[in-house]
């Protein structure tokens, strides 16, 4: 079993706390997302990603791990994880998990042990400096908020070292063991029928010495320095040991690496074959937010803010030309750290329905890999979450607080963390009309107010958004879509137009970015293409002059 050519994949997003709850606690597991496999075979997905599900403390939603080697009871039991990927294999879906290498949790027995004896062999395992002068060993700062750096509770003047949340300290891949326990890991997994992984944060893997403050600039108190711990040269070293390890062990693992900082230089060394790392990696650089109309009273951690279209052209038609004879992109409008898409393009638009319809079109018919976060298939928005505590981070908090200081209402604070928030855009899965959408009987853990949409009313809908994106993904499979070459046209900034080409075959794939009727000259003759996909009335005169609907969308096509 197993996709033997990874841009062949198609893979969806599952957050599994959120996809469906079959025991009532209000929290997604295993087997509610088996019973709803055959679901996902019917959309046109064939790679399901699962967010973690290993044991943990639940500091950072799963992300802090305890133990590696099994299952968080409240997702279920290794036995249901079995059946899943087994139930998953027989419907021709392959299964990758996301993999947290960069860090553990406070709460794992290496973690442990590390604390309660400075002499214990996983002391090895983390980072460790000591202060400076009475302050701490630099003057970094996490991406959670506050330094990097927390105090040993059992030594005087040592501290050690995390990126993100205080309680998931950073392992030291410097260490042999440590390389070599993450990949004993990683096979106990593939043993169980795992198709590949998601590398989680894999950019942070190493760091430079901690010697060297940030640069301050005036300014007081920790400074994100992601240049001595983002895609430092020894990431690329420790990445490769690690990937040929389990190459070795599956030839055929697929390897989807989280960089999220990266460039396209770097993703070009992350995913060149010849050196045995990533298949494709995820980048968050396609998407820049328009500044423009920030309030300048408000912190802008908080405030939501609209995608640039103009930078995201340019960066999307750099990776697709950069890329071409290298490896390819992933593709993705949505996933769990970022708000959904249609909360930030369309967030006042009367015209969602289209928009949402438009957006998949343009994005998954370029060449790469589409990964769907669930849920935007039915066109879901960001929850308005009713407290301030849903958020569960520092930085809210402190936005929360800063905002109301400047006179901004509690519901107006809310509003605006909400529509900008990654955790907005982690509430349940809309299966049905009744109370919970379907999710579960009882409450969930992430409940807010959001879009009314579901699968049980789009299934039955010949226009529904379901069933716009299984034509897309259907599409997506002719080889055309996936091999051909990509030309990006150069058009005003409200249409988005390329071709695809591959043999005799052509594609052109016409997309209205505007909230408003646009029109656009479609070049060459058109007498030998059809239209194999239509979003919104269309109309064409005889000077091949298209107008396109508010964010409609068509795709022509000769074979």
């Amino acid at each position: 079993m197993g996709i033997k050519k990874y841009q062949d994949r198609i893979i969806y997003q599952i957050y599994p706390k959120s996809f469906r709850d079959s025991n009532g606690d209000g929290i997604g597991d295993l087997r509610g997302i088996i019973g709803k496999l055959e679901y996902l075979k019917d959309l046109g997905v064939n790679t399901i990603w699962l967010n973690p599900i290993f044991v943990s403390p639940q500091i950072d939603n799963g992300y802090d791990v305890s133990n590696y080697y099994a299952i968080d009871e409240k997702m279920g039991t290794l036995h249901d994880f079995d059946e899943f990927v087994e139930t998953a294999h027989s419907l021709g879906l392959d299964v990758i998990l996301d993999f947290v290498m960069n860090h553990t949790s406070d709460k794992h027995p290496w973690f442990k042990d590390a604390i309660a004896n400075e002499r214990s062999l996983y002391r090895d395992y983390y980072l460790w400096a000591k202060g400076k002068d009475g302050k701490l060993p630099n003057n970094w700062g996490s991406f959670f908020g506050g330094s990097v750096w927390e105090k040993d509770p059992q030594a005087d003047d040592v501290y050690y070292f995390h990126l993100f949340d205080k309680k998931m300290p950073d392992l030291d891949w410097r260490n042999p063991e440590v390389r070599r326990s993450m990949a004993d890991i990683a096979k106990f997994w593939i043993d169980h029928g795992v198709d590949g992984f998601r590398l989680d944060a894999f950019i942070h893997i190493a760091k430079a010495d901690f010697e060297q403050n940030m640069p301050s600039h005036g300014k007081k108190g920790p400074i994100v320095a992601e240049p001595f711990f983002a895609n430092m040269p020894l990431v690329q070293t420790y990445l490769h040991e690690f990937v040929k390890t389990l190459r070795e062990y599956k030839p055929d693992i697929f390897i989807l690496g989280e960089a999220a900082s990266a460039d396209i230089d770097l993703a070009i060394d992350y995913t060149d074959p010849s050196r045995e790392m990533c298949d494709t990696v995820v980048t968050f650089r396609y998407f820049e937010d328009d500044k423009s109309k920030l309030d300048p009273e408000l912190p802008e951690f908080g405030q939501p803010l609209p995608l640039k279209i103009e930078t995201f052209k340019d960066t999307m038609v750099t990776w697709q030309k950069r890329l071409q004879k290298i490896s390819y992109p992933t593709l993705y409008w949505n996933n769990h750290d970022m708000p959904r898409v249609l909360t930030r393009f369309a967030a006042e638009s009367e015209h969602k329905k289209a928009a949402a319809k438009m957006l998949a079109t343009l994005m998954y018919l370029q060449r790469g890999v589409p990964c769907i976060y669930y849920g935007e298939e039915i066109g879901m928005e960001s929850a308005v979450l009713p407290k301030i505590s849903d958020f569960e981070d520092q930085q809210a908090d402190e936005f929360f607080k800063e905002a109301k200081e400047a006179g901004a209402t509690e519901e107006k604070c809310l509003s605006m963390l909400s529509r900008s928030h990654k955790m907005a855009a982690r509430t349940v899965m809309q299966w049905n009309e009744s109370e919970y959408y379907g999710f579960s009987a009882t409450k969930p853990w992430k409940y807010g107010q959001t879009n009314d949409v579901n699968v049980a009313n789009e299934k039955s809908d010949d226009t529904s958004i379901l069933n716009f994106y299984k034509s897309v993904l259907k599409l997506k499979k002719k080889p055309l879509f996936v091999e051909g070459n990509f030309v990006l046209a150069d058009t005003t900034d409200d249409m988005y137009v390329y071709k695809r080409t591959l043999g005799n075959s052509e594609a052109w794939v016409i997309c209205n970015l505007a909230d408003g009727v646009t029109k656009y000259r479609v070049h060459g003759n058109l007498s030998d293409k059809h239209i194999v996909l239509q979003n919104g009335s269309l109309s064409l005169n005889e000077g091949n002059v298209l107008t396109l609907p508010p964010f409609g969308s068509l795709v022509f096509m000769t074979e």
